[in-house]
């Protein structure tokens, strides 16, 4: 198949808007693991809640006037800040009920696994339970794909989202890096106990890292639902990019989770030129692959010993 610039940068124009959505979900995960040491596969699921729960909100206040060629206009935006809340909310509730109560009876990091599957499980179905298995549309005004460059055409919608996420996490950068609770957060990502011994309330902590885990989950489900549209499946069939994205960036790491979510979804649009969409996923595990035998820890991660 021959390529042209056009195809080629068009591919490379998705790739960055997808891994811009893939990134704000796989934030979550990178800390989750990094801070509360197990890998959680009921994090997708929020990004499902999310996307449902602004849905809600939408449904009362409406989505706004579209303004600025978006589709959308204030109202959407209310509904993302409130959804982004209550997912966070949803997180940390699901911590107190069921991770939290595992972790004070010494469960093994393994039962924190399973019992995180079984959490994505029952979350996803209730999704199912109340809005079923069609799609759902925030809005349907038309948008008209404005060109970038010769044969590059983006949404307005999608350029948003872009620029947006770049925002949120510069903002999220400064915040890790200057307030207390960012700098608690990264103790206690180092050494729990040397955190708990520095006076760190750890289950401040803990609450932080789910709400922020669980808000930027919730609006990356936004964003699936604003560009293609809102299923009950969008959290699983973006759960394997999401690890991918954390563990290729490295764990904890702000930055990896941003440059290996942008990587997952150049890696999976660049595919498509030359392969059927059912092999989307595999390029992004084979560019995981590779960075983990070349460097363990990820691209952004701490090298620890026994690694080589």
């Amino acid at each position: 198949m021959s390529l042209d610039a056009g195809m080629l940068g068009q591919a490379i124009a998705d790739g960055l808007l997808t891994g811009a959505v893939i990134a704000l979900g796989a934030i979550g995960i990178s800390f989750t693991m990094q801070i509360m040491r197990f890998a959680n596969f009921s994090h997708a699921e929020l990004l499902t809640w999310g996307g449902y729960l602004a849905l809600v909100v939408v449904g009362f206040i409406g989505a706004g006037l579209p303004t600025a060629g978006l589709s959308f206009g204030l109202g959407l935006v209310a509904a993302a800040l409130l959804a982004m809340l209550l997912t966070g909310a949803l997180a940390w509730g699901v911590d107190r009920l069921v991770f939290r109560r595992l972790r004070n009876s010494g469960a093994h990091h393994l039962t924190l696994i399973f019992a995180s599957f079984g959490i994505g499980l029952v979350l996803r179905h209730v999704i199912v339970l109340f809005w079923g298995h069609e799609s759902r549309f925030y809005t349907k005004e038309l948008q008209i794909a404005i060109e970038l460059l010769p044969g590059v055409r983006v949404l307005p919608d999608q350029v948003f989202i872009l620029g947006l996420t770049m925002i949120i996490v510069g903002v999220l950068h400064l915040w890790l890096k200057h307030s207390r609770t960012g700098i608690a957060m990264r103790a206690t990502a180092e050494s729990p106990a040397l955190a708990t011994a520095c006076g760190i309330e750890i289950d401040r902590v803990i609450r932080a890292t789910w709400f922020i885990g669980g808000g930027l989950a919730a609006l990356s489900g936004i964003f699936v639902g604003l560009t293609p549209q809102l299923n009950p499946d969008i959290g699983s069939s973006l759960l394997l990019a999401l690890f991918a994205a954390a563990i290729l960036g490295g764990v904890g790491s702000l930055p990896g989770a941003v440059v290996g979510g942008l990587l997952v979804g150049l890696a999976e649009n660049l595919m498509l030129l030359w392969v059927s969409p059912g092999y989307k996923q595999s390029m992004s595990f084979g560019v995981l692959i590779l960075v983990l035998l070349l460097r363990p820890q990820g691209l952004f991660g701490e090298r620890r010993e026994g690694d080589r």
